[in-house]
């Protein structure tokens, strides 16, 4: 999603203007054969690429933009445990409780292989531990110190409730009533962390082609994945261009494109500040996010300015009117003290939603996998979905097949109606919020 210039502000994301590409890879052109074929040049991609080559299998990924092009390039940085209220929610609902345990210890192996990746691969990608969750009334507050003692319980994994009382010494904003913190979850600059394992993956062997988008893949024992100047003959595809997969969707796996919804977020980027008044803004800078239905997310960057998003709309067509305006007065709600700040970017881009926001893996046929439905907690457990669609490939499917097994519905009305439906059912979680 790429958005007009505005008031002199750069249509060019923060991330975007902090890094330095390297040269493009080149497009697909002819035909190649590989082992496996993966569509998508994000962490979900990416991941799988890197997880195949490992295990000895030739892989080509195909990219419709460029490596980070989508949402892995432009998120909001947060690498959060789990897969959001809502998503942990369904996953309790449908799955036995061995396998519902399964599942929370992929998430969290999903930050550790995060971690490790930076490590092995020497990924420069500001990486910075610490996140808040932070309830806005009394009512959430209740609401989230439940989730803090059921996440203890039930996953025996430990978050720090934080008391009406003690609130102002973690953030300094009179806008939250209490909150929790979590040390093992974090944030980091997800571009870099993309372009990073684009590095590595190109560095084991695998063959990465850029502004290659596929059109087409025919099915059966052997696939091939087809691009208007080219095409992969493979023996396993798996595909993960989520709400990206592009115009030819309905072409590729129509079967999928019934199963998420692709939702507008926006994100601003303030003028660099002092480093002790960033500081003084979030206690050990931890990334930030409110647990609203539409919530406000923030955390501070390398060089101290504060990126903070939100902002859904479903109106995929169209970005909201006065954006900068609107953005920078949620930001104000929330740090009046930053008034004398510019904003100096402003960007968006689409996160996957499936209708219980809990992740949607599974295969088409017996040879074509998919990853999608990431629902906004895509940072860590996108790693993961690579990881175990590889074990999945090389004959290990029984992780695979507990996130497999949680059942999707497609958005209501079909094509023209679904997003008047999610609308009006975001208009009912909004007034919600402010009860």
């Amino acid at each position: 999603m790429l958005l007009k210039n505005e008031g002199g502000l750069t249509r060019e994301s923060y991330y975007e203007a902090s890094v330095v590409r390297a040269p493009a890879f080149q497009a697909l052109a002819g035909r190649i054969t590989a082992d496996a074929c993966v569509v998508g040049g994000g962490y979900a991609g990416l991941s799988a690429a890197l997880e195949l080559a490992a295990r000895g299998y030739s892989v080509a990924l195909l990219e419709a933009q460029r490596v980070g092009w989508g949402a892995s390039g432009r998120n909001g940085g947060q690498v959060i445990v789990g897969y959001g209220f809502a998503g942990e929610d369904a996953i309790e609902a449908q799955l036995p409780a061995a396998d519902v345990r399964r599942a929370w210890d992929i998430s969290v192996e999903g930050m550790q292989l995060l971690r490790e990746r930076i490590a092995t691969h020497a990924i420069d990608c500001d990486y910075q531990p610490g996140y808040l969750s932070l309830a806005v009334n009394a009512r959430k507050a209740r609401e989230l110190e439940a989730r803090v003692r059921h996440m203890a319980q039930a996953y025996g994994y430990s978050m720090q409730a934080i008391a009406p009382d003690d609130i102002g010494h973690w953030i300094a904003s009179e806008r939250f009533h209490a909150g929790a913190f979590d040390p093992q979850s974090g944030h980091l600059h997800p571009l870099k962390y993309c372009l990073g394992l684009a590095a590595a993956a190109s560095a084991t062997s695998v063959q990465i082609y850029e502004h290659s988008a596929v059109i087409h893949v025919e099915r059966g024992n052997k696939p091939v994945v087809k691009t208007k100047k080219g095409e992969v003959a493979c023996r396993f595809v798996v595909l993960a261009g989520n709400v990206y997969l592009g115009e030819f969707g309905d072409t590729v796996a129509p079967e999928l494109t019934r199963r998420i919804m692709p939702i507008g977020t926006y994100i601003i980027a303030t003028e660099a500040m002092a480093k002790e008044r960033a500081d003084a803004l979030i206690r050990q800078r931890a990334a930030v996010s409110d647990t609203n239905f539409v919530m406000d997310y923030f955390r501070l960057t390398a060089d101290h300015r504060l990126l903070f998003g939100g902002g859904e709309n479903v109106n995929n067509t169209k970005t909201p009117r006065n954006l900068v305006v609107s953005m920078r007065q949620r930001m104000l709600a929330v740090f009046p003290q930053l008034a004398d700040l510019s904003v100096t970017h402003v960007w968006g881009g689409f996160v996957d939603i499936t209708m219980n926001q809990a992740p949607d893996f599974g295969r088409l046929g017996n040879n074509v996998y998919y990853l999608q439905g990431f629902s906004g907690h895509g940072l860590a457990i996108t790693g993961m979905a690579g990881k175990l669609v590889a074990e999945t490939i090389a004959g290990q499917a029984e992780r695979f097949d507990v996130l497999s097994r949680i059942r999707h519905r497609a958005f209501p009305g079909g094509a023209l109606m679904r997003v008047p439906s999610l609308v009006l059912g975001m208009l009912y979680y909004r007034l919600r919020d402010l009860f």
